[in-house]
């Protein structure tokens, strides 16, 4: 079975009596453009989005016929959670975290990064309060990146500017 599109979201698409065939996913194969997978209840799936990023969701529909629907269920699995206490800790985890060119992830109040041991350490070493837990990561921080310096130019750096705005 060959997938080029979603075909909604159980949150939004009625399924009526249909069959709900599950496709666990690790978060990292959501963005995948071309892979092969068997939903748990055997049907073999073969993705090709060629024109763009599926960005697929937990409950996105990937097949659907007239018994039965395969769902997305993203797997949870070990991250780094952050708590951040104000809005400035929040800036800066994730500033920090984004400098370092690694998926992120906001869930409510809470800042999530696949684990990574050394980051883990650096974030303690770094003040922050972080903790081992199991999570779906679900809701990846989306943003542009354009070329930047890390050095002192004229204005400062993002996180010059990001700490000034915080403290007004």
């Amino acid at each position: 079975m060959i997938i080029q599109s979603i075909a909604g979201n159980i949150a939004t698409t009625p399924l009526g009596e249909k069959e709900i065939d599950v496709l666990a996913l690790e978060w990292f194969e959501t963005h995948k453009r071309i892979q092969r997978k068997r939903s748990r209840g055997g049907l073999e799936l073969a993705f090709r989005f060629l024109q763009e990023n599926p960005n697929l969701q937990e409950g996105d529909i990937v097949y659907l016929d007239e018994s039965r629907a395969v769902v997305v269920e993203i797997q949870p699995c070990e991250a780094i959670m952050i708590t951040p206490a104000s809005m400035l800790e929040m800036g800066s985890v994730c500033y920090e975290i984004g400098n370092k060119h690694l998926p992120l992830f906001i869930q409510g109040a809470e800042v999530l990064v696949p684990y990574e041991a050394p980051l883990f350490r650096w974030l303690e070493a770094a003040g922050y309060t972080p903790v081992q837990a199991q999570r779906k990561l679900t809701n990846a921080l989306r943003s542009n990146v354009t070329p930047h310096s890390h050095g002192d130019g004229a204005g400062g750096g993002l996180l010059s500017r990001i700490l000034n705005m915080a403290s007004k």
